[in-house]
């Protein structure tokens, strides 16, 4: 059975910082592409971040460029999303999705994910 289980959300002050981790068992994912996407309190569910297979290529959201940074380990089939100078908005459930197929393109659409984990809030108070 595939897992994604996410680790590291919380409650933190506006310009501060978190990590969150998403760790995979059931199978390898160290050649498939990964995202990570939020869902705030009636709003649609967003792509922040996606990233090959390689960690080579990387997609970020407008609203997060600069401030947020993917990486993977795929030795540990671990991903990692640094979120730095947090701000209120971007409070929501934090989800992470991986795609299935093998060496498959870094894409911000959720429809094209096949896994995906059960969500860690964040909360950035003002």
């Amino acid at each position: 059975q595939v897992q994604l289980v996410e680790s590291g959300g919380g409650l933190v002050p506006a310009g501060g910082s978190l990590r969150l981790s998403c760790l995979a068992s059931g199978r390898t994912f160290s050649r498939n592409a990964m995202g990570w996407f939020r869902q705030a309190p009636g709003k649609d569910r967003e792509c922040v971040a996606a990233i090959n297979w390689s960690g080579g290529s990387t997609y970020y959201a407008d609203s997060v460029k600069g401030r947020f940074t993917f990486s993977r380990d795929n030795a540990k089939n671990t991903v990692y999303l640094k979120m730095n100078r947090l701000k209120p908005e971007d409070t929501a459930v934090y989800y992470c999705a991986g795609r299935r197929g093998d060496w498959a393109t870094i894409t911000p659409f959720a429809r094209e994910y096949d896994y995906w984990g059960q969500g860690t809030q964040v909360t950035v108070s003002s």
